[in-house]
């Protein structure tokens, strides 16, 4: 996909500050300090649009970035970093909850790990919400140019056993992603152009 335009449009930090319109929207999410940004950044080959922070858990709301006039990236707030205190955590966790339970123009979940670890169990809980709820997600493994080739290959086939991905298409592959070499950028690329397109082509 060619971007012609990326902005970003408002910081939400409740739910009646969500854009309307009905614009199609692809949600990124993961743990604190996993490479959110550093994804969204390198998808719209744009540096600094999404804030990148050495430190964990700056994302306190979410962030709505209008690609193309056509659709939202939403970057959600990062959840388990412990030294943010517990009742800004139960905030974010409501918020984020809210929005991928209600949000109608959600097409697309991004579940982002690091491929340098084994997933936690939150990223489990996650993922099984995920598809309780059917929400169509990606699960992309940031940061693979820091492995070797066998290194990454042993660590997506240990996600893959964690996060119980049984390849039926729910969710289905990890998918390895480097903002450094741009591998796994057209894969990305794909599942947010059918699921944009296939919304987009849909009955209102």
């Amino acid at each position: 996909m060619k971007i012609t335009s990326a902005e970003f449009v408002l910081s939400a930090f409740d739910e009646g500050q969500w854009p309307r319109g009905g614009l199609p929207e692809v949600a990124f999410l993961g743990r604190s300090n996993v490479g959110k940004s550093s994804l969204i950044n390198s998808l719209l080959g744009v540096k600094g649009l999404a804030r990148t922070s050495g430190t964990p858990g700056r994302t306190q709301a979410l962030n709505f970035f209008l690609l193309n006039k056509r659709f939202y990236f939403v970057d959600l707030p990062g959840y388990g970093y412990a030294r943010v205190p517990r009742e800004v955590r139960e905030s974010w966790g409501q918020l984020v909850t809210s929005y991928l339970a209600k949000r109608e123009p959600l097409v697309l979940s991004i579940h982002i790990v690091d491929s340098r670890h084994e997933p936690t169990s939150l990223d489990l809980q996650l993922r099984e919400w995920l598809l309780a709820e059917g929400r169509p997600f990606l699960t992309v493994a940031t940061k693979s140019d820091k492995l070797s080739q066998n290194e990454l290959r042993r660590n997506l086939a240990r996600a893959r056993q964690v996060l119980r991905v049984v390849g039926d298409g729910s969710g289905g592959e990890v998918v390895a992603y480097s903002a450094v070499t741009r591998r796994g950028r057209e894969d990305v690329w794909r599942a947010v152009e059918e699921a944009v397109t296939a919304s987009q082509k849909s009955p209102s």
